[in-house]
C-alpha cells in the first residue's frame, strides 16, 4: 500500500501528533510492509486557491504554477492520505487548509445529488482513496475542542474515514512523560495493526484512545505550573 502523510505541523518531524503517527505505521507495518512517503506541508510552495474555479472548467489545470501539482498527482497514485496535525484554532493550520482549497481541480462545475446534499462531479478518480486523521491538542480534554474539526472531516471525507483525537498531546515531546506516553503509543500501534488487518480500528481500541493519559486536572496543573515539576 501506498501511503501519503501530509504533515500538517510547522515543527515538522517534532510535531506532538508525528510520535502518534509514526506508532500508527509502525502498527500497519507490523502486518505487512507499506511504502509511505511523509511530505512537511509546511516546506512546500502552496500558493492560496483564487476561487477562479478555471481548474473546473478546463479539465483539472489549475492556473497556479506551484507544488500542488505535483502533490496532487502523488495524492492521486496513493492508497491511503494520512493527515497528521495540531488543532489550530479548533481546526487545521493554515498550510494544510490551503493544500486541501488547492484540491479543487479533482472535480468539475457538474453537481450530483447525495441523499440531501449536493456534491461536485469527478474529473479524476480517486475512489481509491482511504482517508486517516491524527490530531492532538493541548488541552487536557477532548470536550469542546474537536468538535468543528471532525464534522469539517465528515464532510469532506465522509462517515467512515477514520479521525483519531487526542487531548495533552505536549506530553509526547516531554521524556519525563515516558511513563505514560510510552503506553499510549502502543495503544496507537495496536490500532495501526488493526487498520491493517480489517480497514477499520475497533470500537473498544478508539474508546481506549479517546482516554486522557493522566487525570485532566493534573494536566492542567502542570502546564499552569501548579504542580511543582
Amino acid at each position: 500500500m501506498k501511503i501519503m502523510v501530509l504533515n500538517g505541523s510547522p515543527k515538522r518531524d517534532g510535531s506532538d501528533c508525528m510520535h502518534m503517527t509514526r506508532a500508527f505505521l509502525e502498527g500497519m507495518n507490523s502486518i505487512s510492509q507499506n511504502e509511505v512517503h511523509i511530505l512537511p506541508v509546511i516546506d512546500r510552495h502552496i500558493e492560496y486557491c483564487k476561487g477562479c474555479l478555471t481548474c473546473m472548467r478546463n479539465g483539472g489545470n489549475c492556473v497556479i504554477d506551484d507544488d500542488m501539482r505535483s502533490i496532487l498527482e502523488e495524492i492521486l497514485e496513493s492508497d491511503l492520505l494520512l493527515f497528521s496535525f495540531p488543532l489550530y484554532g479548533f481546526a487545521m493550520p493554515a498550510p494544510l487548509k490551503a493544500l486541501l482549497d488547492r484540491t479543487l481541480p479533482l472535480g468539475k462545475m457538474d453537481m450530483r445529488k447525495v441523499g440531501d446534499r449536493y456534491e461536485h462531479v469527478e474529473q479524476r478518480d480517486f475512489s481509491h482513496l482511504r482517508y486517516i486523521m491524527i490530531c492532538g491538542c493541548g488541552f487536557p480534554n477532548a470536550k469542546g475542542n474537536f468538535e468543528g474539526l471532525l464534522r469539517q472531516w465528515r464532510l469532506m471525507f465522509g462517515p467512515d474515514a477514520l479521525a483519531i483525537t487526542v487531548p495533552e498531546a505536549p506530553m509526547f515531546n516531554a521524556p519525563e512523560a515516558a511513563s505514560v506516553t510510552g503506553p499510549f503509543l502502543e495503544l496507537v500501534k495496536q490500532a495501526g495493526r488493526e487498520y491493517a488487518e480489517r480497514g477499520a480500528v475497533t470500537a473498544e481500541t478508539l474508546e481506549k484512545l479517546a482516554v486522557p493519559m493522566i487525570p485532566d486536572e493534573v494536566y492542567a496543573s502542570i502546564v499552569n505550573g501548579e504542580a511543582g515539576v
